[in-house]
C-alpha cells in the first residue's frame, strides 16, 4: 500500500459517502417505479482502468460491482469536459451493459486536463422498443428483436445535450417520457460525483486520490483472499438447470467446475449448454464477469463486512466461459432474460461450494425474479401504459443454524417491493393478494424461506401481463443435508373457480376483465433432516400458517390434532419415519431432476456439448432438441406430465441415448465438424 492505512480507511468511507449520494440523488429525482421503488438501478465510481472503486453498501443493485466501463469508453475516439457516454448494448460493451433495457450513463471526470476517474450510473428504463411492451420476453432469438440497441454514443457533447441521440430514442421507446426523465435523474446523479470527487482532491491533492483508488483496491483483494481461504484446496462440479430452452421442453445445464489453491478460485463454466435461440444468454464477453462471480461477492461480504466494496474482491479470482455457450454467446444472440440463467449459474456455484465445505452456505433460494408487468390501454386516447405492478422472488434457502427468510430474497439483486398503494394509484386493475405461500419452503431442521402468492385482478380491455425470469416450474430448489427441496412454482387464472386453468411459464397473456391473475412463486430448499426440527418450532410455523397441518405431518412427522401437539403421536410417527428411510442425501433434487439425471449423467452431457459445439451455432440449437426428444418421447408433454413422468423407463432411456451419442458423433465427423453458419 502507497498510503497510511487510516488515510485508506477514510478514503474508504469518503468514496462510498461520493457513491452514495448519487445513488440517493438518482432515486429520488426519478420518474419510474423501477427506480424509485424496486430500486433497480445502480451508481458508482471507476478507476481510469475503468474498474470500480467505490461502491454503494445498500441502495441500488448490489450485483454490478465487478462491472467495466473500459471497454465502453475506448470506442469513444475523443472525450472532453462534460461528456457523457450512454449505451445499452450488450456486446458492443462487452457485458457491461447486460440487456437492452439497461441504460447506462458515463461521465469521465477530468482534473487539469486529464480524465482521474468516472463517474457510472444505470437505469433498468420501462420500455426500449422491441417486440412487446417492456421489451423483454423469453421468446426472441435474436438482440435485434430486442429493442433499440444504442452502441457507445454521446448523449452530452462538453456539456450539450445531444437531441439527435435522444430524438431516435424516443422514437424506438412506448414510454419516452417518464424514460427522460430517469435520463435527467442519471445525468444530476453523474454531475454530483464529479463534484464530490473534484472537492475530494482540492482536499488531498490528485496523487493521494489515484493512490488511494490503488490501496483500495489492494486492501479489497487481501480482505477477499483471507475469507476465500475458508474453501478447502480442490477440485469441486456441480450443475443446475433451467427448465427449457423456450422452443421446446428441452432443460437447459449450467455447470460450474471450480478449482481452488490456496484461496485462489478459478471457475470453469465449459461444459455448459451452448447458446439458446431464446433470451436466455448471458452476455459476459467471456470475462470474470457480475453474473459468473455474484455468490463468491455474497460469499465474501458476509464474512467480512469490513471489505470495501470495488473490484478488488475478485483479484484472485479467475473465469473461463467459452464463446458459443449459454454464458458467453456470439454477438446477437438474445440476452433479455438473461437473469434466469444466471440465478442458475450461481446456485451450480453454491453447490459447487457446498461440496467443498459442508456447512459454508446456505441451500438455494426460489430461485427466480419476476417483474411481473401490466400493459393497460387507455380507451380514450388508445395510449398504452406499461409498469411494474411486483417484483417477485421467492423465499431463500435455509442454512445451518438459521431458517431461511420468507417471501424475500436478495440473492441476486437487493431490489425492493412496489407499494401496492403505488401499483393500485397507476393502475386501473386491483391487486387481490399478496401474501407468504404456504408450504412451499423446503423442510428441514430448518426450514427454507417460503415463496408468495401474488393475485392481480384485471380491469381494463385490452390489458396484458408479462412476467419475466420466471424458472422452477420443472426442477425445484433443491434441498441440502438432508433438507427437503422447495415447491414448484405456478401461475393460474382465476383460481379456485369452474374457469380455473394452468398458465405454466408466462411470456406475455390477455386477460379478460374480471379475470384474476395468480403468481406463486418457489421456496428456498431447507437444510438439514426435517424430524430433527423441534415439535414446538413446526407448531408455530403451523400457527401463522408457513407450513399447514398436513405438510406438519407428511414431512417433519408432528402431529396436531385440534390445533394442538400430540407429544406421543408425534414420536410414534418421527420413529416410524426415520425406520422407512435410507440415509439423508447431500442434496435432495426431488424426483425430477433424479430422473433426468439418471438418464443424462455428467459424463455424457460433456460429451454431448462438445460434440455440439463443433456444429455451427444456427445448427446447434435443431440438433440439440432432436437428440433430446428421441432419447424422451414424452419430453413435449412436461407441463402436462411432470418430468420425471416423461422420462419413464431410465433403462431404455439410456439405451436409446446410446445410440443418439453414436449418431451424433458419426455425424460430427462426417461433416468435418462444422454444419451449418
Amino acid at each position: 500500500m502507497k498510503l497510511d492505512p487510516v488515510l485508506v480507511e477514510i478514503f474508504f468511507h469518503k468514496v462510498t459517502a461520493i457513491a452514495e449520494e448519487m445513488a440517493i440523488t438518482l432515486q429520488r429525482t426519478a420518474r419510474t417505479t423501477y427506480v424509485k421503488e424496486a430500486g433497480d438501478y445502480g451508481c458508482a465510481l471507476a478507476a481510469r482502468g475503468g474498474r470500480f472503486f467505490a461502491y454503494p453498501k445498500v441502495l441500488g443493485v448490489s450485483g454490478f460491482l465487478d462491472s467495466d466501463v473500459g471497454p465502453t469508453m475506448k470506442r469513444i475516439p475523443h472525450l472532453e469536459p462534460g461528456d457523457v457516454v450512454l449505451t445499452n448494448h450488450p456486446f458492443e460493451s462487452e457485458g457491461l451493459a447486460t440487456h437492452m433495457p439497461d441504460l447506462h450513463l458515463i461521465r469521465p471526470i477530468f482534473f487539469e486536463g486529464q480524465i482521474v476517474a468516472y463517474a457510472w450510473d444505470f437505469i433498468h428504463s420501462a420500455d426500449i422498443g422491441g417486440g412487446v411492451p417492456s421489451s423483454i420476453s423469453p421468446r426472441f432469438s435474436d438482440l435485434y428483436q430486442e429493442g433499440f440497441q444504442i452502441p457507445p454514443v454521446k448523449l452530452v457533447k462538453a456539456g450539450a445535450l445531444n437531441e439527435d441521440v435522444l430524438t431516435l430514442y424516443k422514437a424506438n421507446c412506448r414510454t419516452p417520457e417518464v424514460n427522460l426523465g430517469d435520463i435527467k435523474a442519471m445525468l444530476a446523479a453523474l454531475l454530483v460525483g464529479e463534484k464530490r470527487v473534484l472537492g475530494l482532491i482540492a482536499q488531498h491533492g490528485l496523487e493521494t486520490f489515484l493512490d488511494a483508488q490503488d490501496d483500495l483496491v489492494e486492501l479489497a483483494g487481501t480482505k477477499a483472499l483471507a475469507v476465500q481461504r475458508q474453501i478447502p484446496d480442490g477440485e469441486y462440479v456441480f450443475s443446475d438447470f433451467l427448465d427449457d430452452d423456450f422452443n421446446s421442453k428441452v432443460p437447459v445445464r449450467v455447470r460450474c467446475r471450480m478449482v481452488v489453491k490456496d484461496g485462489h478460485i478459478h471457475l470453469d463454466f465449459a461444459s455448459s449448454d451452448p447458446q439458446v435461440l431464446a433470451a436466455y444468454n448471458i452476455p459476459t464477453g467471456g470475462h470474470r464477469h457480475v453474473w459468473l462471480t455474484l455468490k463468491l461477492m455474497h460469499f465474501i461480504y458476509s464474512h467480512d463486512k469490513t471489505v470495501p466494496l470495488n473490484h478488488g474482491l475478485f483479484a484472485n479470482v479467475t473465469v473461463n466461459a467459452p464463446r458459443g455457450t449459454i454464458v458467453n454467446p456470439e454477438p446477437g444472440a438474445a440476452v433479455g432474460v438473461r437473469s434466469a440463467t444466471a440465478i442458475r449459474l450461481n446456485e451450480a456455484l453454491v453447490g459447487a461450494m457446498a461440496r467443498a465445505k459442508p456447512g459454508l452456505m446456505p441451500a438455494p433460494s426460489g430461485g427466480i425474479m419476476i417483474p411481473c408487468v401490466l400493459v393497460e390501454q387507455d380507451p380514450a386516447s388508445g395510449q398504452r401504459r406499461v409498469m411494474v405492478l411486483q417484483s417477485l422472488v421467492g423465499g431463500t434457502g435455509a442454512r445451518m443454524g438459521s431458517d431461511g427468510v420468507d417471501g424475500r430474497d436478495s440473492s441476486l439483486a437487493n431490489q425492493r417491493n412496489t407499494p401496492i398503494e403505488k401499483t393500485e394509484e397507476e393502475a386501473e386493475a386491483h391487486i387481490v393478494q399478496y401474501a407468504l405461500r404456504p408450504d412451499s419452503g423446503g423442510a428441514g431442521r430448518w426450514r427454507g424461506g417460503t415463496g408468495v402468492i401474488f393475485s392481480v385482478k384485471i380491469a381494463r380491455f385490452g390489458s396484458a401481463v408479462l412476467g419475466r425470469g420466471m424458472e422452477r416450474f420443472v426442477f425445484r430448489p433443491w434441498g441440502m443435508a438432508g433438507g427437503r427441496p422447495g415447491e414448484k412454482a405456478r401461475v393460474v387464472v382465476n383460481a379456485g373457480t369452474p374457469q380455473e386453468r394452468e398458465l405454466g411459464k408466462l411470456d406475455i397473456f390477455y386477460p379478460e376483465p374480471g379475470d384474476i391473475v395468480t403468481i406463486m412463486t418457489p421456496g428456498g430448499g431447507g437444510y438439514g433432516d426435517p424430524l430433527e426440527r423441534p415439535a414446538g418450532e413446526v407448531v408455530r410455523d403451523v400457527e401463522v400458517g408457513y407450513v399447514s397441518a398436513g405438510a406438519a405431518k407428511c414431512e417433519y412427522g408432528v402431529v396436531i390434532a385440534g390445533g394442538r401437539l400430540d407429544a406421543a403421536a408425534t414420536e410414534a410417527l418421527r420413529a416410524r419415519l426415520r425406520a422407512a428411510r435410507g440415509p439423508a442425501p447431500d442434496f435432495d433434487f426431488g424426483p425430477e431432476r433424479l430422473a433426468w439425471d439418471a438418464v443424462f449423467d455428467d459424463a455424457t452431457l460433456n460429451r454431448m456439448n462438445g460434440l455440439l459445439m463443433r456444429l455451427g451455432t444456427n445448427a446447434r440449437p435443431l440438433v440439440r432438441r432432436q437428440l433430446f426428444e428421441r432419447v424422451v418421447p414424452d419430453l413435449a408433454k412436461v407441463g402436462i406430465l411432470p418430468l420425471h413422468e416423461a422420462v419413464g423407463d431410465v433403462a431404455a432411456a439410456r439405451l436409446r441415448l446410446e445410440n443418439e451419442m453414436a449418431a451424433l458423433e458419426t455425424m460430427v465427423q462426417a461433416m468435418g465438424g462444422t454444419i451449418g453458419t
